[in-house]
Formats: structure tokens, sequence, C-alpha cells
């Protein structure tokens, strides 16, 4: 009979799938925008690398290092077309940021992560705007951006679900 079909008892998770899918998840999501045919005068569609990182971050705040906003974030400027150190500074800060809560606030529930997650959208995306348009009027950056911010922190729920779900694949026995 061949043992090798069936999983033993116990055994571990891939270790490729454990490392592979929360990194994979967030690249793919901050390649997306730009395969989809969107045209439109102003920021509209929510920035879905930066959802998938943030849920990841408050699901699994031990899984990945602090500075892991550095290379995520350079990977999200590339396809973002913000100047390429935006979403790295803004990543890592909002990494340090969520660190630093989960070290302060011990038993977190799902609507502090929600109002973590919506105000650190608010925040990297009002400076990721004012960094890209530095000589425009700050009142009116901040118009433009408040539309995607507000369905951003809307969407937060759905993509916490679905962090849920590629986490749950992610230590999958084999």
């Amino acid at each position: 009979m061949n043992n090798r079909a069936a999983p033993r008892l116990g055994e571990p998770a891939s270790l490729w799938r454990m490392r592979i899918v929360p990194v994979a998840t967030v690249m793919i999501a901050s390649a997306l925008p730009l395969m989809l045919p969107l045209v439109a005068n102003s920021p509209v569609l929510p920035p879905l690398g930066l959802l998938f990182f943030l849920c990841w971050q408050l699901l699994r705040t031990e899984m990945w290092p602090v500075w892991i906003g550095l290379p995520l974030g350079l990977w999200d400027d590339l396809f973002s077309g913000q100047p390429i150190g935006t979403a790295v500074g803004l990543w890592t800060l909002a990494s340090i940021a969520i660190h630093y809560s989960s070290q302060r606030i011990y038993w977190r529930g799902f609507l502090h992560d929600w109002a973590i997650a919506a105000l650190l959208i608010a925040i990297i995306q009002s400076l990721a705007a004012l960094i890209v348009h530095p000589s425009a009027a700050t009142g009116r950056v901040l118009g433009l951006v408040v539309p995607q911010i507000v369905i951003s922190a809307l969407l937060v729920p759905l993509f916490m679900r679905l962090t849920g779900k590629f986490d749950n694949f992610r230590l999958k026995r084999r």
C-alpha cells in the first residue's frame, strides 16, 4: 500500500504555503488594480494591497517582522505609480504602529481591528496623496481621497474575512 497518499496524523502544514501565501496575496492585490480596465479622474478603487497588508498584520501580528513593509511597500510603489518610497515608508510605519498597539491592547476584538485598520488607511491614504501632490491645495487633495478612504474602511471586514480564508488555506494540513 502507498502510505504517502494520505497525510499522517500531526503532519505539519506545507512550509512553502506557510511563507508564500501571505506575501503572494499582498503582492497580487497590489498588482491587480493595474490589470483592471478602469479609467477614472480621481482615485476610487481601494488600495487592495494595503488592505491585505493591514489585515494580515492585524490577524497574525507575530507572523511578519516589523520591516516587512519595506519590500511589500516597494512592490506596491512599483504598481501604484506613486513615487518610490511612499508606500515603503508609510507601510513600515503602519507595521510599527500595529506591533506597538498589539503590545498595548491585550484583548483586541473585531471592532478594535476594524478601527485600527480604518485609522491607518485614512492616515496612509491622506499622507500618500499629500506626498504625490505637494504643491496642490491640501483641502482639495484630501477631498479627492475621501471617497477612497471611506470605501476602503467599509471593505475592511470583507478583507478580514478573505484573509482568514487564506490563513486557513495556509495552515491546512497537506
